[in-house]
């Protein structure tokens, strides 16, 4: 993409309100509630996913456990199963994206209930039958010296091109503009391991 379509479609992914408003008619709480439930849940081969995440119970300190359920149905080939995709020490911000070509997970964590750890995303490719993980990158701001506490997921070019957008307190590596949000492009996620590039505004 270029910086300018980047820019554009930063803006228009990021949120309505960010950009300029919302649609006439529209509670701004309304209209947060429902782009959540479209990060949580998606579908992909005629299954439903939901991404989910939940204190560990009696574990300190508390820990959230980031969850991957694949819903039974009529139109899903696969019994209804999850799987837990990690850990974090602090609340996760998670997302789910179903393409024409695959599945994808994003998850914010932090290892370790230490003050000065980061926060990272992980980005994985879903296997929709088995539920493992067919690739696994981070999101992580140069040498760790920063946080990357939200990772959301949209797509372009009909799925093949997989875009992480959220918030970051320090550069990421190679990326161009600057700023404390970022657009990741992973170029064919579902069939590459090409890293992403980062563009920062």
């Amino acid at each position: 993409m270029t910086v300018f379509k980047q820019i554009a479609f930063a803006c228009a992914a990021v949120s309505l309100v960010a950009c300029g408003g919302l649609p006439e008619g529209e509670a701004p709480q309304e209209t947060l509630d429902a782009q959540q439930a479209a990060l949580t849940t998606s579908s992909f081969g005629g299954c439903s996913f939901t991404i989910s995440s939940a204190v560990i119970p009696v574990e300190l300190p508390p820990r959230h456990a980031i969850t991957l359920t694949r819903n039974a149905s009529g139109t899903c080939p696969y019994p209804a199963a999850s799987v837990e995709l990690g850990r974090s020490y602090n609340t996760p911000h998670i997302a789910v994206l179903g393409t024409s070509v695959g599945l994808a997970t994003a998850f914010s964590y932090k290892q370790s209930p230490s003050g000065s750890a980061n926060t990272q995303c992980k980005v994985n490719h879903i296997d929709a039958a088995t539920l493992t993980k067919l690739r696994d990158t981070n999101i992580v701001v140069n040498f760790g010296a920063g946080n990357v506490p939200v990772c959301n997921l949209d797509q372009t070019d009909a799925g093949t091109t997989l875009v992480v957008y959220g918030t970051k307190t320090g550069p990421l590596p190679g990326e161009t503009g600057s700023g404390s949000n970022y657009v990741a492009t992973y170029y064919n996620f579902f069939t590459s391991t090409t890293a992403p590039v980062y563009y920062a505004y």
